[in-house]
């Protein structure tokens, strides 16, 4: 197949950090080509420069054997390159439509009005072809991580591309939106567009690649076709170490019952019956839509319950907001860590403290040597991986960003903490990370309840899981009887058979 892209000896510094060191790629036509890496590997780096959002420090590339020297994206984007970004690159206010026509919007003739009409009709049937209903006319913060996760899709698929680089594509998506994406990339693949895709949920490379790149410490590894290698080895590449099992083992001796949910009802949830003890780990699935997050939105004080009681420590709880839950002792770590659970352009050490300052007064200031010191203890035991506490969060890698939000609940003496899909764009050695740092908090007797998309991930780490379909609990699974097909049976349930 003709060669498409070659990047050649690419290298990008940052004050203290070497993200890219003589890194060489091709992609070919009509191939899809993933890239592996663990979190700051530096996939995200080369693409930013492949895509005109980084000036690169030194190397060279090539369009189909011709120098490409473009310095913003709008110039890649006229040369066929499209990218869709880990972290949604989307603006709330705006409609669908807006979003994926934002910089090639279609006038009305001889006016400079927008032609609202035909860009819906046209963002419509894009969205229709990614197997997607979702209104193009609806405000993009009405919809849920998944939806907008397709309007990024269609917003860089809609373009006349050549190259289309796919950062994390799916890791918010259910199993039958990522075989509509799929459908979408071989249909791609058939018109001669060359793909890259970036994504760490390893099985799913074997079923859409044709390449893999592996990189590790802003270096290239290695490149292989997907038949000549295996989970096992690209892990040992990725990783430089092989890991003993996927996911640890904890011993936490499960205690007495912490929270008790008792026939709440709240919109969508209808007769929530829950429980979770102390050092215990609660599974939560379901399909996107369930009702999961609205579960964690319940008890987190942030929506207001229309019946029911909710039990903490033994005594019934009216959470007014999530200030009374938080002073409770119920940590939230988010879906959507950027939007909602981090001050992207603070550093560290603000993100952790501002979680709970008192401590850290003296009189009407921050004693900032305290505080200091109190970061630094959180920032040894999760392992976060930056220059110093003054890094500011948007400079960190996705499974970073996670820690620093872990350590903000932390901070706070938590008695429960709830993880919202907990290692989504997480590369496989940090989610190990992440595993301990969760069997460390059971051990230390704190409740915590794991929503997750992954169902090897709720059957790796759970002590018992409660399945959810259409705001319903359809059932309810010891360890003993873990396994994806029961699980996936009761979250497609209708509501006729729910238990």
């Amino acid at each position: 197949m003709p060669t498409l892209l070659r990047m050649e000896n690419i290298s990008k510094r940052y004050p203290g950090v070497l993200a890219l060191d003589n890194v060489s790629f091709e992609l070919r036509k009509g191939e899809v080509h993933c890239l592996l890496g663990e979190n700051g590997a530096g996939k995200s780096t080369l693409m930013k420069i492949l895509s005109g959002a980084l000036k690169k420090d030194k190397g060279r590339i090539f369009l189909e054997d011709n120098e490409a020297n473009y310095k913003i994206p709008s110039e890649a984007q006229k040369l066929g390159i499209g990218i869709i970004y880990q972290d949604f690159k989307l603006i709330p206010e705006l409609t669908a439509a807006d979003n994926i026509f934002l910089g090639s919007e279609i006038l009305r003739s001889s006016f400079s009005f927008l032609d609202k009409r035909k860009m819906n009709e046209l963002a419509q049937k894009v969205l229709h072809e990614l197997g997607e209903e979702i209104p193009a006319d609806v405000s993009i913060n009405k919809l849920s991580v998944a939806q907008r996760q397709m309007i990024e899709i269609a917003k860089a698929t809609h373009r006349n591309i050549n190259i289309l680089a796919m950062d994390e594509p799916t890791a918010s998506l259910t199993t039958s939106e990522i075989e509509n994406l799929f459908k979408v990339i071989r249909k791609l693949k058939s018109q001669g567009v060359g793909i890259i895709y970036i994504s760490h949920r390893l099985e799913e490379i074997f079923e859409i690649g044709d390449r893999v790149t592996v990189m590790r410490d802003g270096k290239k590894i290695d490149t292989s076709g997907i038949k000549d290698t295996n989970i096992k080895g690209l892990i040992k590449q990725m990783v430089g170490r092989e890991l003993a099992d996927e996911f640890p083992k904890h011993t936490a001796k499960i205690g007495n019952a912490i929270l008790n949910l008792e026939g709440i009802n709240c919109g969508k949830l209808k007769d929530i019956n829950l429980k979770l003890h102390k050092g215990e780990i609660l599974g939560l699935a379901g399909l996107v839509g369930a009702g999961r997050s609205e579960v964690a939105r319940i008890i987190f004080g942030a929506d207001k319950t229309e019946s029911g009681k909710i039990i903490f420590e033994g005594k019934e709880k009216i959470f007014k907001s999530p200030k009374d839950a938080i002073n409770s002792g119920i940590a939230l770590l988010t879906e959507d860590r950027n939007l909602y659970g981090l001050f992207m352009e603070r550093s560290i050490r603000e993100n952790v403290s501002v979680s709970n300052l008192s401590p850290l007064m003296k009189g009407i200031f921050i004693d900032k040597a305290e505080e200091k010191k109190v970061v630094g203890n959180y920032f040894d035991q999760l392992q976060i991986k930056a220059p110093s506490q003054e890094t500011k969060v948007e400079n960190l890698s996705g499974g970073n960003r996670q820690k620093v939000v872990l350590a903000r609940w932390l901070h706070t003496n938590s008695k429960i903490i709830i993880f919202d899909e907990p290692t989504a764009g997480i590369d496989v050695g940090v989610k190990y990370e992440i595993y301990n740092l969760i069997n460390k908090l059971v051990e230390q007797g704190i409740g915590v309840i794991v929503i997750s998309s992954e169902l090897p991930e709720l059957i790796g780490i759970s002590d018992r899981i409660i399945v959810m379909c259409e705001g319903r609990i359809s059932g309810e699974l010891e360890k003993k009887d873990f396994s994806q097909e029961k699980i996936l049976d009761l979250a497609t349930q209708v509501e006729e058979k729910v238990l």
